[in-house]
């Protein structure tokens, strides 16, 4: 224990900043977002996100717009693990035949008015795996999806747009 304590010690933080321009991004849209949120939320957006037979490319930028520097709480967004308290379903990968029932329960879990975002080129049309014997194709062939966010994983910057413009469609 103590030699990984000095191991950290020595190392020192070795996290780089975001580029200056990516950090403005962040900022604008985090604002947008906040706003958004405070008025049709009431300050605090809920969401679940589901992967649905996913490469997990996608859910490691979720998981990154989720970290201290993103910090996409600050705007007043929360991941929750229930779609009974979610207003929202982050939905990721094409979705596999064995997600499909899964997927329909949770969208039927998710109280009304639910949103739906799917994330990923694997979300919006199944992607490089498209439909086969496994995959069924783009979460709209089996829930109503609100907002594609297209990308091979799309950037943290984009995620957060694509849940402002859920928002924004639907407020």
């Amino acid at each position: 224990m103590m030699r990984i304590l000095h191991q950290i010690f020595r190392t020192g933080i070795v996290t780089e900043p975001l580029p200056k321009v990516v950090k403005d991004e962040i900022t604008v849209v985090g604002a947008k977002l906040e706003e958004a949120v405070k008025k049709y939320f009431r300050g605090s957006l809920t969401i679940r996100e589901v992967d649905a037979g996913s490469c997990n490319g996608c859910e490691l930028e979720i998981h990154a717009i989720n970290n201290p520097i993103y910090d996409c709480e600050r705007f007043g967004v929360q991941f929750t693990a229930s779609p009974r308290f979610a207003d929202m379903l982050l939905v990721t990968g094409p979705v596999s035949r064995n997600m499909e029932v899964a997927l329909k329960r949770t969208y039927n879990a998710t109280p009304a008015p639910k949103l739906v975002v799917a994330v990923g080129d694997c979300g919006c049309n199944g992607g490089i795996f498209g439909e086969s014997y496994a995959s069924l194709g783009g979460v709209d062939r089996v829930i109503p999806v609100d907002v594609f966010i297209s990308g091979c994983p799309p950037n943290p910057a984009a995620i957060l747009n694509g849940i402002l413009r859920a928002i924004e469609k639907n407020g």
